[in-house]
């Protein structure tokens, strides 16, 4: 059993036994956990705000308690292949990204097999329209906006800080985005698997799925970390594509933890689990120094 899993454990144990049987019926492990963590003092200040049509396209807002001035808005794209995720999962990921002095737009997005490339990632950049629009009625800076994400999470926010037409598409100005924070990522995935080619395979040109081939000078600055232990998503992708941007004369930061695992990069994000590794720190002042 992994670290996670056992500290997991130790966190659910006090809880009612009835309780937990309820809730990991009707919800995901990680839904579970989202359920029961310890959370950062934050505002929810908007629930299901709708960014376009479909169902899947609302969004939640994260506010920090106390604010004395407009504060940079980070959007956070959670991960799950392209295939599954919902944003209630990582409420307590927003909260802790609030808490540190952010407004946080956590968006929903549509999924395969709904869709497959690129809509999710048309989604994703309407989402950051919204907060052009409306992050400011919440106490952000639509100005200094950030992007971040976990695994298929972390390639949108990738995508989208390296390929502009996205945010033009939806009507954003790409200076908005002053800084990308990759968490655990896959930048460079060909050839494609059968899990991956049911999703890109039918782009008409696949190497314009690859975060790897709009690298270039001038994009917004890049932190890229990932776990040594990471099973899931092969740690070389965040190598390559940090040796890419610098070798491009982008700017960019690239950590590694040493020991953790694809799940474990994100629980070292809450309360209970930071001193497994300094994601969060890492994060949050990369963000602020790149906003400030």
């Amino acid at each position: 059993m992994s670290w996670l899993n056992g500290n997991l454990a130790r966190l659910l144990r006090p809880l009612a036994v009835a309780a937990l049987a309820m809730s990991a019926a009707a919800c995901t492990p990680l839904g579970v956990f989202a359920t029961f963590t310890s959370r950062d003092p934050a505002l929810r200040a908007a629930v299901d705000q709708s960014y376009g049509d479909q169902p899947r396209q609302t969004l939640d807002v994260y506010a920090p308690r106390q604010m004395t001035a407009a504060q940079p808005v980070a959007v956070f794209l959670y991960g799950g292949g392209w295939e599954k995720g919902r944003k209630w999962d990582y409420g307590w990921v927003a909260q802790a990204l609030a808490a540190r002095g952010f407004i946080v737009v956590l968006p929903d997005y549509r999924l395969y097999p709904d869709v497959r490339f690129p809509a999710f990632l048309r989604d994703n950049a309407k989402a950051v329209r919204w907060a052009v629009d409306h992050a400011g009625a919440y106490g952000g800076d639509p100005s200094r906006i950030v992007l971040l994400g976990h695994s298929a999470g972390a390639y949108n926010a990738v995508m989208l800080g390296l390929d502009p037409s996205y945010l033009k598409a939806a009507g954003v100005d790409p200076s908005h985005i002053r800084a990308v924070a990759g968490i655990a990522g896959p930048y460079d995935f060909l050839p494609l698997t059968s899990e991956m080619d049911r999703v890109f395979g039918q782009a008409p040109d696949i190497t314009k799925t690859q975060p790897l081939h709009f690298v270039r000078p001038g994009v917004p600055p890049m932190l890229l970390v990932t776990g040594d232990a990471d099973a899931v998503v092969e740690p070389l992708n965040t190598t390559v594509l940090a040796a890419a941007l610098r070798s491009a004369g982008a700017p960019v930061q690239e950590e590694h933890y040493p020991g953790i695992g694809h799940n474990e990069i994100m629980a070292a994000m809450s309360r209970p689990f930071r001193d497994r590794a300094s994601v969060l720190n890492d994060i949050t002042e990369f963000l602020r120094r790149e906003t400030d």
